[in-house]
């Protein structure tokens, strides 16, 4: 599966998300060689991407614009094979984090325990609660403004066990393809199986909708499920920040 294809997609994917999300708040910007989106009050995306390998020129470039809006978070995709990420370090950035982007062919519906109930938000107050809970499974805010203004271009979605709320996710189409992503469970609720009731929720709405290819960004907490759920590697994120 592995193929340039399916990466340029996961990648498209994730990027047209951020710009998206970002464009009601006038707070997506494009120069020759990269793109940011930086939104006040709000964790979330406060990326800084490239859409080419990088360069020193471009990385001093990038590194101005992460001082002057303190927060941004820089992904390196480990695409090119030249291993540019270490001019990011040479320059300063430290790699806070790493992730896996995969894919999965849709083709197959997967059984579901139904133990959880869910609502796709489309209110105030949905988008309050699930503001609410997002923190507790990731640890960074999204505005609910963020919720509200775009609740038209990407899908978001709560989900109940026993009528409290207890996850969350966000569904992103770009073309063909559905990007799953922000799929958490609170704290108290893990190890129950609920986020792998969460994925296969969204995978068979994708599949009910004849999308062809389902694609996210996985951490290394969530990853065993996606493989079990039959997800296949593509490549190494590595999401580097300004030295504290």
């Amino acid at each position: 599966m592995k193929n340039t294809s399916l990466i340029e997609d996961n990648i498209n994917n994730l990027t047209a998300l951020w710009k998206t999300v970002g464009i009601p708040f006038a707070s997506y910007h494009k120069n020759d060689t990269f793109e940011y989106c930086k939104i006040e009050n709000s964790g979330w995306p406060n990326k800084l991407w490239f859409r080419q390998d990088v360069t020193e020129n471009d990385a001093e470039k990038a590194i101005e614009i992460m001082k002057s809006n303190l927060g941004l978070v820089l992904p390196y995709f480990d695409i090119f094979g030249t291993n540019s990420y270490e001019i990011l370090e040479t320059k300063g950035l430290i790699k806070k984090t790493e992730q896996v982007a995969m894919a999965l062919q849709l083709d197959q519906k997967f059984d579901q325990q139904n133990n959880l109930s869910f609502k796709r938000v489309l209110t105030n107050e949905d988008a309050k609660i699930w503001t609410n809970i997002y923190p507790d499974a990731f640890g960074y805010v999204i505005g609910k403004e963020i919720l509200i203004q775009n609740n038209e271009n990407v899908q978001f979605y709560l989900f109940y066990f026993e009528n409290q709320p207890i996850g969350t996710c966000m569904l992103f189409q770009t073309g063909n393809n559905i990007g799953i992503h922000g799929v958490g469970v609170i704290p108290q609720m893990r190890r129950k199986g609920f986020a792998e009731e969460i994925m296969k929720f969204a995978l068979n709405l994708a599949i009910d909708s004849n999308f062809e290819y389902a694609l996210l960004q996985a951490s290394a907490m969530g990853k065993d499920i996606y493989t079990r759920l039959g997800f296949e590697d593509l490549f190494v994120i590595q999401n580097y920040v300004l030295k504290s």
